[in-house]
């Protein structure tokens, strides 16, 4: 491997990383604001049918190279890194 090509992945790496922290608090921000809502409308913020047809969505979303034990712990994750960000409370 040349060494442009190397240093070339690695800056692609480095703005991938930075997409997703992005990504992140763009969903952070989203979520607060739908907790909000929630509590206007007297709703539980947690629902738990919900996180279940997100896994499933994101499932057939992902064609890899991610495992789906891979995604499963990235959700999972995601949402305890959210909960945990924003003081869930069911």
């Amino acid at each position: 491997m040349s060494s442009e090509r190397f240093d070339e992945v690695r800056e692609l790496i480095a703005a991938n990383d930075e997409a997703i922290v992005a990504a992140v608090n763009r969903r952070l921000a989203l979520v607060a604001e739908l907790w909000q809502l929630k509590a206007k409308l007297g709703l539980d913020t947690l629902d738990p049918d919900r996180e279940r047809r997100l896994r499933e969505r994101l499932a057939a979303a992902s064609s890899g190279p991610l495992s789906p034990p891979g995604l499963d712990r990235l959700v999972t994750e995601l949402l305890s890194l959210t909960n945990a960000e924003l003081g869930a409370s069911a």
